[in-house]
């Protein structure tokens, strides 16, 4: 490759084309289109540094064009100078609004292209590196948010005498099981991170109501099942998106579809989808998985209970799904096996 920066000249016109080619050749590749139309599959297909866009073009003009441009996600920030005989501020003001940086006006004079482009494409150059940045310590901000997620999630855990492989497990369940629902692979990701958070509020729960290895009274039964409001409080309102999934599945995984969970006894669809999603997620885990009260139940015997709880203790659409993608929840399962 030559280095070269590239630049999509666009005119009905193929002299005014030829014009532009000769002032640019020397320090661009040039691509050029004959219509709008030509211009916009160009311009998505080889994502060019900048456009010189003609604005009085049949069929289709470059207001057109470049609106086109901007509402296409690929193609939005690649920088737009309109080149046009006319030069009405009316004009003006229209390509500004839909997201011109600049306009040239005909006849053309080198120094003033040569100038305008160069200004532009390090610009955008520019723009580009702080937006690259900005994503960088984003990132590290929402991946530090994460860490402190699974901490918090492992350490209500680690207190019920669970292991931190629960919480993964739950979370990579959550995760096939919104991309089933249809939720798109963004908020599903969301999903599972928000998931190992489910039990957080175990932490406010007293060792000898937790750990009693027999059965609880009804006075301990109604402590332990504190502990989903509590969950709730200790994420609080935040603006992070991952800890507000946190908070909705923390508060509302243990309701049931039926209406006979807690703590709120909500039914059916008043129970937030991430919250029935991870609902059967923690289930399944949680029966086959072995615990030193109890042996793990084998995955047949777990998936008859969730068949025979659809429509009771589960939502029946996330029941089949579960059923539906059982393989891959168990490939998930033996990916992050205890031990």
């Amino acid at each position: 490759m030559d280095g070269k920066r590239s630049i999509l000249v666009v005119d009905d016109i193929k002299d005014n084309i030829d014009v532009l080619h000769a002032i640019l050749k020397d320090d661009y590749k040039i691509q050029f289109a004959l219509s709008g139309r030509k211009a916009l599959e160009l311009a998505k297909k080889h994502k060019p540094d900048l456009v010189l866009l003609d604005v009085m073009m049949p069929e289709m003009d470059g207001f057109t064009v470049c609106k086109a441009l901007k509402d296409n996600p690929s193609t939005k920030n690649i920088p737009v100078i309109f080149v046009t005989a006319n030069n009405e501020t009316m004009d003006e003001v229209t390509g500004f609004e839909i997201g011109a940086v600049d306009y040239i006006t005909k006849p053309v004079t080198p120094t003033i292209v040569k100038a305008r482009v160069q200004t532009h494409i390090q610009l955008s150059n520019q723009k580009q590196l702080l937006f690259e940045e900005v994503r960088g310590k984003t990132k590290e901000i929402f991946n530090t948010q994460v860490e402190i997620i699974n901490v918090l999630g492992r350490a209500a855990e680690y207190k019920d005498n669970e292991t931190g492989k629960h919480v993964q497990r739950v979370g990579g369940y959550a995760y096939i099981l919104a991309r089933a629902y249809g939720i798109g692979p963004d908020e599903s990701e969301l999903i599972m991170m928000a998931a190992p958070m489910h039990d957080v509020g175990k932490i406010g729960i007293a060792d000898n109501i937790l750990k009693k290895p027999g059965r609880l009274d009804e006075e301990e039964r109604f402590q332990m099942n504190m502990h989903s409001a509590i969950g709730g409080v200790i994420i609080g309102d935040q603006v992070s998106e991952v800890l507000r999934y946190a908070k909705i599945i923390a508060e509302q995984h243990h309701e049931r579809w039926d209406g006979q969970g807690y703590p709120g006894g909500i039914k059916g669809d008043s129970i937030h989808i991430y919250a029935r999603i991870v609902a059967i997620a923690d289930v399944f885990d949680a029966l086959t998985s072995e615990r030193p009260y109890k042996k793990a139940w084998t995955i047949e015997r777990a998936t008859d209970l969730i068949r025979s709880e659809s429509g009771k203790h589960f939502d029946p659409s996330i029941a089949d799904l579960f059923l539906e993608n059982i393989e891959e929840i168990i490939e998930v399962k033996n990916t992050y096996k205890d031990g």
